[in-house]
């Protein structure tokens, strides 16, 4: 699980196809050789989640953290 102020992301290795589709589109964030491999700090919210949505296998989920409402 990674997580930053705005989002968590999960990966479940034993559904991931290795596409590789993560890591080729968006590197800043998903990334081969460094761990942790998932740096969200790497690019902005709403670019993180189209990337995950083009995940072949599903093995990258996303879930927003609540804002709070003053």
């Amino acid at each position: 699980m990674f997580s930053n102020k705005d989002i968590t992301v999960t990966y479940e290795p034993r559904c991931c196809v290795n596409a590789g589709i993560c890591a080729r589109q968006l590197s800043e964030v998903f990334r081969n050789s460094v761990i942790p491999w998932i740096d969200l700090d790497g690019a902005q919210t709403d670019v993180i989640i189209n990337q995950i949505k083009k995940c072949p296998s599903g093995a990258l989920k996303y879930h927003l953290h609540q804002k709070d409402v003053a």
